[in-house]
C-alpha cells in the first residue's frame, strides 16, 4: 500500500514570477539616474561632515572601527565606501515624506538582514519599527496621520548592531524584496531600493582603479514607479 508523501513546499507561480520579474529588471535595465547618486552622495557626504566622520578610518554610524575584525573596517573605509545604514539614511532625505508602505517595510527588512548577517530582524530595531509602521498606516486614512519614511530611516545608522558597505548583491535582494511586496511590482523613485542600487554602484565605481566619474558609468537599476 502506497503512502502518500507530504508535500513539499513550493514557490508558487506568484512568487516565482516575481522573483523572475526582479532577476530581469536587474539584468535589463542598465542606467542608474545620476539623480539618484548624486542624491546619496551628497546626503553622505553631508551626514559624515556633520558627524566628523573620515571617509578612511575612525566611526561608522558610532561604532568603532576597533569593534570589527580589521578586515571588516578596511572593507568598510576602504575609499569612503557607502555603508546600508548610510544609504538608509539617505532614503529618508529623497523620499523621506511619503507614508511607508508594506513595500517599503520588506526592503527595510532585506536591507537590516545584509547589513547584519542574521536571519530574523532586530527587536526594536529598524526593520521592525518599519513594519509596524506599514501595519498601521494600512490602517489609516489621512496621508498627513501616517507614518512617513523620514521617521524611520532618520537615524538608521545607530539603529543597525552591525553595518557593512553596500554591495551589487545587496542592492538586488533590497530590489527584490521591494518588488515582491508592491502590487504593481515596481520601485519608488528614491527609495529605499533605488538608494541601495545607486550606494552599489558608487561602491563599485571605488573599488575600480582609475574609475570613472559615477555620472558616466551605468548600472542596474529599479523600475520606477510613475
Amino acid at each position: 500500500m502506497s503512502q502518500e508523501q507530504p508535500m513539499k513546499p513550493q514557490m508558487g507561480e506568484e512568487a516565482q514570477e516575481h522573483h523572475n520579474n526582479a532577476t530581469t529588471h536587474i539584468q535589463e535595465h542598465k542606467d542608474l539616474s545620476i539623480k539618484a547618486m548624486d542624491n546619496i552622495e551628497t546626503s553622505v557626504s553631508a551626514r559624515r561632515a556633520a558627524t566628523n566622520e573620515p571617509s578612511n578610518g575612525g566611526q561608522v554610524g558610532g561604532k568603532s572601527s576597533q569593534q570589527a575584525s580589521p578586515l571588516a573596517a578596511e572593507a568598510i573605509f576602504e575609499r569612503g565606501n557607502i555603508t546600508i545604514g548610510e544609504a538608509l539614511e539617505a532614503t529618508a532625505l529623497t523620499a523621506g515624506s511619503r507614508p511607508v508602505d508594506y513595500s517599503d517595510a520588506a526592503a527595510i527588512q532585506a536591507a537590516e538582514v545584509r547589513a547584519t548577517g542574521r536571519t530574523n530582524i532586530v527587536p526594536g530595531g529598524v526593520a521592525a519599527a518599519a513594519q509596524s509602521a506599514a501595519t498601521r498606516n494600512a490602517r489609516v486614512a489621512r496621508d498627513d496621520d501616517k507614518t512617513k519614511l523620514s521617521e524611520i530611516l532618520a537615524e538608521a545608522t545607530s539603529k543597525l548592531p552591525a553595518d557593512k558597505p553596500v554591495t551589487r548583491r545587496d542592492a538586488e535582494g533590497v530590489i527584490g524584496a521591494e518588488l515582491r511586496n508592491d502590487p504593481n511590482l515596481t520601485t519608488r523613485p528614491g527609495g529605499v531600493a533605488a538608494s541601495l542600487a545607486a550606494a552599489a554602484r558608487i561602491n563599485q565605481i571605488n573599488q575600480t582603479p582609475h574609475s570613472q566619474s559615477p555620472h558616466s558609468q551605468h548600472s542596474p537599476s529599479p523600475r520606477n514607479k510613475d
